[in-house]
C-alpha cells in the first residue's frame, strides 16, 4: 500500500497598500493622491447647464437653413459639449505633464 502525501496550502494575507501589492487593492489614503482638483474641470458644467435654459430654444425664429431654433440649437449644444471637453482635456493634459 502506498502512502499519499498531502501538502497544506498556506493562506496568505493580501495588503491593502500598492507597494507591498501592484495592482491589488489601493487604501483611500492612496486614492486621495491621484485626484485631479484643476479649475479646468468647473467648464465641463458648462454643456450640462446651458441645455437646461429653455429660454434660449423656447422659440420659432431664428431659422437656419428652414430649422426652426429648437433644432439647431440642439446640434450646437453638441459642439458646446465636444468643444468644452476637448478644452478641459488639452489642459489638465499640460498640468499632468509638469
Amino acid at each position: 500500500m502506498s502512502r499519499l502525501s498531502t501538502t497544506v496550502c498556506p493562506i496568505t494575507s493580501v495588503s491593502t497598500y500598492p507597494h507591498d501589492n501592484p495592482g491589488g487593492p489601493v487604501s483611500p489614503r492612496d486614492r486621495s493622491t491621484n485626484t485631479d482638483r484643476s479649475w479646468a474641470n468647473w467648464l465641463l458644467l458648462l454643456p450640462i447647464v446651458i441645455p437646461l435654459m429653455t429660454f434660449l430654444f423656447n422659440k420659432d425664429e431664428p431659422r437656419v437653413l428652414g430649422f426652426p431654433t429648437f433644432y439647431w440649437l440642439q446640434l450646437a449644444f453638441i459642439v458646446i459639449g465636444v468643444g468644452t471637453t476637448t478644452l478641459v482635456y488639452q489642459i489638465t493634459k499640460k498640468k499632468k505633464g509638469r
